[in-house]
């Protein structure tokens, strides 16, 4: 028979193996897609899944898994929090990010926690899959409308404690309720609020609450 011979598809598990992937999202229709079409790669094997934050650090704990792809949003902790925190538990397991609602300030947290790949939802299974390889080879990937995005939108002008308070602000809770959750006096909460609406050019808290979430400072 004439003609080449197609290249193996390389596998970056160890000796071997398939990549062992933990999927971590609250949506049980998308999570349960994806793992059967990840499923459907020869070197790809998703050994654990999980519905929110803490459950996806019990997985990690339980399967140890070469690739932790982390939904952004989850119950009880996000996938940046999560993402933290096997960082200094299981330094070997690389972790990705995926979300829906990606913001310039998501993509810092998670860089600063490590994260090795930071992607929309919007991907296909197919260019999914060659990102993990990619993770799991030691590589890097950031979806480039999300990292231009991130360098056009600068740094947060806000300090902790104003994103605290405007955190506690988002819900709708008035200056006492903020100020005793927060230990601080309601002068101190006023205080922080104002700053950081004049730094965000907001006319109140509210518009301060919806620019920094728009640009995923909060």
């Amino acid at each position: 028979m004439s003609g080449s011979v197609p290249a193996p598809r390389p596998v970056s598990g160890s000796a071997g193996a398939p990549v062992r992937i933990l999927l971590a999202d609250d949506e049980h229709l998308i999570r349960g897609a994806l793992a059967a079409l990840l499923g459907l790669e020869d070197d790809l094997a998703v050994v654990a899944e999980a519905a929110s934050g803490p459950e996806a650090l019990a997985m990690a704990r339980a399967h140890r898994p070469d690739v932790a792809i982390l939904d952004l949003e989850m119950p009880g902790a996000d996938g940046v929090s999560v993402a933290t925190s096997l960082r200094s538990e299981l330094p070997e397991c690389r972790c990705m990010i995926v979300t829906s609602h990606g913001r310039p300030g998501h993509l810092k947290r998670a860089l600063a926690a490590g994260v090795r790949g930071f992607v929309p939802k919007t991907v296909s299974a197919q260019r999914l899959a060659e990102i993990i390889r990619t993770v799991q080879s030691g590589g890097r990937y950031v979806d480039p409308e999300l990292a231009a995005d991130a360098i056009s939108a600068g740094d947060s002008p806000l300090t902790v404690r104003e994103v605290e308070v405007l955190e506690l602000a988002a819900d709708g809770a008035p200056i006492a309720e903020i100020a005793a959750r927060a230990s601080l006096s309601q002068g101190t909460v006023r205080n922080y609020l104002s700053s950081a609406a004049s730094k965000l050019n907001a006319e109140n808290r509210h518009a301060a609450v919806r620019l920094a979430r728009q640009r995923g400072w909060v």
